[in-house]
């Protein structure tokens, strides 16, 4: 039958390419990234409630938010990071449930896969809207050189970024299957087609 996978894990493990992978091996790809862009595009749903927590410094001058501006506030504030967290969470949640049950109500194929790119999957407790959850996993020092060679975050930044999510073990626990990501593309490739075959030959 048709399945619906969540991809998760730690900043910088590699999401994205994982997502980016299973559409090249045929699945229906959507990111909860994409969607945050959406809710805080200017006069989006999150928009207004966004600045008014945060304020207009978070603007550019055409108006739009200016995403890295809103990260480094709320990455080095919990508070914040949970306040920024409940305006826009309820929004992206909608949208991928109806992304979701559109998928699953269009008559699909049986070996159909959507996969979605969902950061807080876990932290959120949405397993229930997957039938599998894939855990992305890097080592911390792998993490840390993407987001300062990468990001061109400094050192103590990565470390807090980092710091502020839940440890990528926790996730792994919580996984139904796991794809490591510390070495090359290649490398990636391989395991993602493993786990792949494994979804989608069940």
């Amino acid at each position: 039958m048709p399945k619906v996978i969540g991809i998760t894990g730690g900043i910088a493990t590699g999401k994205s390419t994982v997502l980016r992978l299973f559409g090249e091996f045929g699945a229906r790809t959507l990111s909860a990234d994409d969607l945050a862009r959406d809710v805080l595009a200017k006069d989006g749903p999150a928009y207004h409630q966004t600045i008014e927590r945060f304020g207009e410094s978070i603007l550019k001058p055409g108006g739009e938010i200016d995403r890295p501006a809103l990260a480094a506030i709320v990455f080095s504030d919990s508070q914040a990071r949970a306040d920024l967290n409940g305006i826009t969470h309820p929004h992206i949640i909608s949208a991928m449930q109806q992304a979701i049950d559109g998928f699953r109500n269009a008559s699909p194929a049986p070996d159909a896969v959507m996969a979605l790119e969902i950061p807080l999957l876990v932290e959120c407790g949405l397993e229930g809207m997957v039938d599998e959850v894939v855990v992305v996993a890097a080592e911390h020092e792998t993490q840390q050189s993407r987001l300062t060679n990468r990001k061109g975050l400094t050192a103590e930044e990565a470390r807090q970024r980092i710091a502020a999510q839940m440890p990528i073990e926790r996730k792994v626990e919580r996984a139904d299957r796991v794809i490591w990501n510390s070495g090359s593309i290649e490398d990636l490739r391989g395991s993602v087609h493993a786990v792949w075959d494994e979804i989608y030959l069940l």
